[in-house]
């Protein structure tokens, strides 16, 4: 499998706005989405995506934090990599499928942390988000 290196992270979130401040104020990253309920951030080559719990009840915890790791890889190794996980019987979560201005694939480690390779870039995610 050929990935390129990171692409995105997104974290779970109780509040978005006092998570803004935090990553934006404190931290440094410069906002470049505001949605309803997500928020996506530069911080120099990485991006990450802050993504509310809807509804005003209190998440659970286990709700909070990591949702998923996002790994770049070339379209053109996209094909490769999925039929590489299907022969490995990964369990896969979500996709393969066309989404935010590229293509994605979603499967499990071992442990049930979510990882996912994507094609695409924050600047093709902002012209479809936008």
């Amino acid at each position: 499998m050929k990935v390129t290196g990171f692409n995105h992270l997104t974290i779970r979130v109780s509040d978005l706005n006092k998570s803004l401040s935090f990553y934006c104020d404190v931290l440094g990253m410069k906002q470049v989405h505001l949605g309803r309920t997500d928020a996506y951030l530069e911080w120099g080559d990485a991006w990450i995506c802050l993504l509310e719990k809807g509804g005003h009840k209190q998440p659970e915890e286990s709700w909070l934090g990591v949702d998923h790791v996002a790994f770049s890889i070339r379209e053109e190794h996209f094909a490769e990599a999925v039929q590489l996980l299907k022969e490995n019987q990964v369990p896969v979560i979500r996709g393969p499928l066309e989404r935010g201005g590229g293509l994605s694939i979603q499967f499990l480690d071992p442990d049930g942390t979510v990882l996912e390779l994507f094609t695409g870039s924050l600047e093709r995610r902002m012209k479809v988000w936008k």
